[in-house]
């Protein structure tokens, strides 16, 4: 059973959402032949001020 874990700094709408989701089942189908209905995909939104590239936040300004 696939289990797919997308991390992503700010969020996403509900339709961005629906079609990321309806993607990558449709992938991981075509692909690896898993059922639609055995994949499992889970959105976590961070917050900029809890996301770092290169030691500094998403929120701070250069």
């Amino acid at each position: 059973m696939p289990y797919v874990n997308i991390r992503i700094a700010g969020s996403l709408s509900r339709e961005q959402k629906k079609k990321i989701a309806l993607e990558i089942t449709d992938t991981l189908e075509r692909i690896a032949h898993k059922p639609k209905s055995y994949t499992y995909i889970a959105f976590d939104e961070l917050a900029h001020e809890n996301w770092a590239i290169a030691g500094n936040l998403l929120d701070e300004e250069d």
